[in-house]
């Protein structure tokens, strides 16, 4: 029991059941296969981010670029690819380039002024949404860009990043499969691997796990990377759904990843979390933001219900830290 409740991932099991039960109840259409499919998408989209996010709150840093740097990495693929009349897999590659680039930049920044990553990522976060929006119009004499489904290497793009698949007559994106294979990946690398000590090492106490050698630089560096793969991981999926990319889009979306990790159990201290506990924390959301659908009310309530959502979790894995330490 007491290994139970010192478990991070605790309190957002437990909400999600909550919150499951409770939709369950209000809305009739919850319980439907075709609705359920519905939730699990929202769920995966948010998930992808949350990931990556999740293991750089566990090392003590946190990214709000990573919201317009999903979409950084959609106008980049797009743009390149329309304007020069390429093959759709030259911006993708180019996009991912890109997107590790900005990853790398946050963390280099913040390593060597030992500025807090709040103010480091801040600034990206700016520089992103300004660049976004100036160069998508200096480009394409629009706020958006031009549709890229008829350009060559577009079908076999978006069978990989944007595709649907069914089961048991519910269509389900394949965002769900990389939704669940990134957790797991991510748990096997926290639990099983050197790198995922080094993590827990850096985010509890960064002076004391470079005395005892580990690598702090490479640890923080590649962990913002990280979130750069997942911004264009998902940059890739809004493009080759919508085929198209409005520049002004992203802003808010890194609260949202933050609160998905954090109600997964992950502490903005850092040095604590798990991998599995963003994944209930991104299935809560999804269901949130579809069950309000389904019961009918008004969807503007969906911030609240995060708010709350947000506040609850932090209450519940306080409480379970300092029941796990009495016992």
């Amino acid at each position: 029991m007491r290994r139970l409740l010192g478990r991070p991932e605790l309190g957002s099991v437990v909400g999600a059941a909550a919150v499951f039960l409770f939709f369950a109840i209000v809305a009739d259409s919850f319980l439907q296969a075709s609705s359920l499919g519905t939730v699990l998408y929202a769920a995966s989209v948010l998930g992808i981010m949350a990931a990556p996010v999740a293991l750089l709150m566990i090392g003590g840093e946190f990214d709000l670029s990573a919201g317009v740097a999903v979409i950084t990495s959609a106008l980049t693929a797009s743009m390149l690819s329309y304007q020069l009349t390429m093959n759709v897999w030259v911006g993708v590659i180019v996009a991912l380039l890109v997107s590790l680039a900005i990853g790398a930049f946050n963390g280099w920044l913040l390593v060597k002024t030992g500025l807090p990553s709040f103010l480091v990522t801040l600034g990206t976060f700016l520089i992103l949404q300004g660049v976004n929006l100036a160069i998508t119009k200096l480009v394409t004499g629009n706020v958006a860009t031009d549709d890229i489904s008829d350009m060559d290497g577009f079908a076999q793009a978006q069978k990989i990043f944007a595709s649907t698949f069914e089961v048991g007559g519910v269509n389900v994106k394949i965002t769900v499969v990389y939704w669940l294979v990134f957790a797991a990946l991510a748990t096997w690398v926290l639990l099983r691997t050197k790198y995922g000590n080094w993590i827990f090492a850096v985010g509890g106490n960064k002076h004391s796990a470079r005395a005892v050698g580990v690598p702090v630089t490479f640890t923080k560096i590649s962990l913002f990377m990280l979130v750069g793969f997942g911004a264009w991981f998902v940059g890739m999926h809004q493009l080759f759904s919508f085929n198209t990319v409005q520049s002004g889009e992203g802003v808010g979306q890194e609260l949202i990843y933050i609160a998905a990790a954090v109600i997964g159990g992950c502490l903005l201290t850092g040095g604590y979390g798990s991998a599995i506990g963003p994944v209930f924390g991104a299935f809560m959301f999804g269901m949130v933001q579809q069950g309000i659908v389904y019961a009918g009310w008004n969807p503007d309530w969906f911030k609240a219900f995060l708010g709350v959502m947000l506040l609850g979790a932090v209450l519940i894995n306080l409480w379970v830290q300092r029941t796990a330490t009495r016992r």
